[in-house]
């Protein structure tokens, strides 16, 4: 199956795979109706944004699980078939809402996760953006330090530094409604992601962006309705967020525990 995903990957690193319209617009209905009909318990608020959390209580040490519904155990069965990355079942899923000018601070998810995340975005096209990890710069300054005890030229010092930050340098992905986005090995374990929370989110340097193709596919997808409209900017090109956006972040816990206070 994940031969089948290699046509969808996007930038430079091998590890990140953009699908457009992985549901359809009846599939992305179902889908919303399910989330906005669950019931109001179900509901976290956070300071940026609200969320429901699905599949059970994630420790540090493992998963104290519940069974996902049907609906959703539709969808991630699909996710997992398709990519061929996940080693089982996907058993996790939070659903976050982000309202216009909402996003999230930039983040790695935790370690009692697979290295693969599945992202289903719907409703409303936001950017997200990958950042290196500090411990990249610190692997800079040491790969600088070793070569400079080995007596080369600036010139050639400066070379390999910069082949080093070109392959780890950030970057942005646009995410658009109805798209599956998945990352995994560096790109999860060597990469922040987040969303700003902002309501114009620039997309010129993403690397799923071919000339106007992320415009035309907004227009057409929301049918020029003005709840996202997509405009140059000056020298750059933007989305203004004007609707809400809800992402299905599916993902696997290895450790599953029908106790986490017993191992």
């Amino acid at each position: 199956m994940e031969e089948n995903l290699n046509k969808f990957r996007v930038g430079d690193l091998p590890t990140v795979i953009y699908k457009p319209d992985f549901i359809t617009a009846t599939e992305e209905s179902h889908l919303l109706e399910k989330i906005y009909g669950a019931p109001q318990s179900k509901w976290k608020s956070l300071k940026n944004r609200r969320l429901q959390n699905w599949g059970g209580v994630v420790h540090e040490k493992g998963l104290l699980p519940q069974d996902l519904p049907p609906w959703l155990t539709k969808i991630t069965q699909r996710i997992r078939e398709e990519a061929g990355l996940f080693p089982s079942a996907i058993n996790h899923v939070l659903i976050n809402e982000y309202l216009p000018d909402q996003g999230i601070m930039p983040h790695q998810d935790g370690p009692a996760y697979f290295p693969v995340v599945a992202i289903l975005s719907l409703e409303s096209p936001v950017v997200m953006d990958f950042i290196p990890h500090a411990r990249l710069r610190e692997s800079v300054d040491a790969l600088t330090s070793n070569l400079a005890n080995k007596g080369p030229s600036e010139k050639a010092l400066a070379t390999e530094t910069d082949k080093f930050m070109d392959n780890h340098h950030a970057f942005s992905v646009v995410l658009m409604p109805r798209s599956l986005l998945i990352f995994k090995v560096n790109a999860y374990s060597d990469y922040l992601h987040g969303i700003k929370d902002c309501q114009v989110h620039r997309y010129d340097e993403a690397v799923n962006h071919v000339d106007d193709l992320v415009i035309n596919k907004v227009d057409q997808t929301l049918g020029l309705d003005q709840d996202v409209q997509t405009v140059e900017d000056g020298d750059h090109k933007v989305i203004h967020r004007t609707r809400s956006r809800v992402s299905l972040t599916c993902r696997t816990v290895l450790k599953v525990h029908k106790n986490l206070f017993k191992f």
